[in-house]
Order: C-alpha cells, then sequence, then structure tokens
C-alpha cells in the first residue's frame, strides 16, 4: 500500500446508501485509489458507476477480493452469510473484510462459519447513520461524518486489521466506538429496531383502514417524525427484526408492558399518572437531546 492513499484497493458489496456513501467519503478524503462494487444487478452497479460511487464494476470476485486492502459488505444482513461463503476461499493474506449490518451476533457466526481459521481478517462494524431513502442514488459522501460507528472486534483480529477498518470510518468522518457482539444487539433492539417495528406498525395499522386518506390527509408533524422511519427498505428491516429477534422480542414485551399501563391510567382516567409519565420522558428525551447538541 503506497504512502499517498489510507487504502489502495476497496470492494464493495452492495452500493446503496451504506455502501455506496462509505465509497463517496473515501473518495471525496482522498483515501482510496480504486472503489470496485459488486452487487444483485448489473443497472445498480452501473448507475453507482455513472454517480462515481464506483471506479469499476467488479466481474471477477475471486480476482478482486484476492488484491482489495479492505472488502466492505453492506448488503442486508440475511445476505451476508451467502457474500462470505462466496469471498472466503478468495482472501489475500493482507486482506480485510468488515460489515456495515445492524446486526452483530448472527454476522459474526455466519463469518465464524464462513472464514474458519482467517476468521481474524473479519472485523465486524456497524455505523449509526441512515436514512429513509435507499439506493445508490440516496448515497452521499457526508453521511458518516460526526456519526458514530461501531466496532465490535473479535478476539483473533490483530491489532493491524482493526486499525485498518477503524481508520477507514475516521477517513469517512465518524466517531469510533467499542462494544461486544451481545451487548451491541441488546442496545439497538431497544434504540433501534424496536423504534422501526413500532413505527412500521403504526402505518401499518392505518393503513389499512377504510378512510386511511383521510386520517393521512390530517396527519402533522407528530405522525411525520414518528414514522418518517417506516418509509426505510422493508427487506433490510425484515432482516434485521429476524437477525435480533430475541432481544427485539425483549424489547416489545417490556413495551407491551408500558403500553398496558398507560391504558390503565386511560381508563382510569389518572391524569397525575399520565402526566407523571410524560413528565419523566419529557426530561430525559431533553437531556439526551443537549448532549447531542440540542438535536
Amino acid at each position: 500500500m503506497s504512502g499517498a492513499v489510507l487504502l489502495e484497493r476497496v470492494v464493495v458489496f452492495g452500493v446503496g446508501l451504506i455502501g455506496g456513501s462509505f465509497a463517496l467519503a473515501l473518495k471525496a478524503a482522498g483515501q482510496v485509489g480504486e472503489v470496485v462494487g459488486f452487487g444483485r444487478t448489473l443497472g445498480s452497479l452501473n448507475q453507482a458507476l455513472r454517480l462515481g460511487i464506483l471506479d469499476r464494476v467488479g466481474f471477477n470476485i475471486g480476482q478482486e477480493v484476492y488484491a482489495a486492502d479492505l472488502v466492505l459488505i453492506a448488503a442486508p444482513v440475511g445476505m451476508s452469510g451467502e457474500i462470505m461463503a462466496r469471498i472466503a476461499p478468495c482472501l489475500g493474506p493482507r486482506t480485510v473484510v468488515s460489515d456495515a449490518g445492524s446486526t452483530k451476533e448472527d454476522v459474526v457466526a455466519a463469518a465464524r462459519e464462513h472464514f474458519g481459521e482467517r476468521i481474524g481478517q473479519f472485523v465486524p462494524a456497524h455505523p449509526i447513520a441512515g436514512a429513509e431513502n435507499s439506493g445508490a442514488a440516496a448515497a452521499r459522501a457526508d453521511l458518516y461524518r460526526n456519526r458514530q460507528v461501531v466496532l465490535t472486534p473479535l478476539p483473533e483480529n490483530d491489532a493491524i486489521s482493526v486499525a485498518c477498518v477503524r481508520s477507514a470510518w475516521e477517513a469517512c468522518g465518524a466517531i469510533i466506538r467499542e462494544l461486544g457482539a451481545a451487548e451491541h444487539d441488546r442496545i439497538f433492539a431497544a434504540v433501534s429496531h424496536l423504534p422501526h417495528l413500532l413505527s412500521f406498525a403504526l402505518v401499518h395499522e392505518l393503513a389499512g383502514r377504510d378512510n386511511h386518506e383521510l386520517l393521512f390527509d390530517f396527519a402533522a408533524s407528530g405522525f411525520r417524525d414518528f414514522t418518517r422511519i417506516a418509509a426505510s427498505h422493508p427487506e433490510m428491516w425484515r432482516d434485521i427484526c429476524l437477525a435480533n429477534r430475541l432481544a427485539l422480542l425483549e424489547e416489545l414485551d417490556r413495551y407491551r408492558e408500558q403500553l398496558d399501563a398507560l391504558r390503565d391510567s386511560l381508563q382510569a382516567a389518572d391524569g397525575a399518572r399520565l402526566e407523571e409519565v410524560f413528565d419523566i420522558a419529557r426530561r430525559a428525551r431533553r437531556d439526551w437531546g443537549e448532549r447531542r447538541g440540542g438535536r
């Protein structure tokens, strides 16, 4: 690897919002020599090529992966195992593989199955960034600027492999955090996967009503803010929910307990209890917003 760039060749599987933004950010920082992309359709790959996300569309997985400094798996988590199985025989001695999946225990299990003794070359990661839009056209170079990326390093990872992934995300402007895979999945079941599930559920319920068009006509900012994430990619969120289903079921049960308690307060016309719950929630939300700079 030359001193001019951090990475001479990056191979990206999945050149939509996440993978495409990663490539654009590295290019904007001048930290990658060449980005090669693989995907499910030639149309999406050619679009990424036209948008400057890719330098080349990949055709020979073996050649591209063997010569890569870094391979990023940015496809839906349900496809991670299939991609790993395809690239495992092709890893070069200096190739580092990472992912951008929203769940980690299932991805690590797939990596152990397919990479075997070369598991040390896989460094799991999760960028905490996204948008309701998907596809290459949604990718942007500043998506990860000042956003957190969680690494969940494995005991088999050496310092050089972890530093490679860390440095790549830092070049994108990200702030790096580290967690264990199990802790990561428990945390994100509560603060990411559950909110998406609830948002999808609300919009689905309203959309099934005979007067749904009237309801949506009168929906205002509160509905818009809460349901924005229901416009997210269905396949991606199907895979996330299934991959993290045990932790998500636990969080869903806790939320149902909260809903049942609020229903009891409404049934009893217990305004004092409702206000107490709302006040605790308001203070917690404001404290969190202040720590994040007023957001």
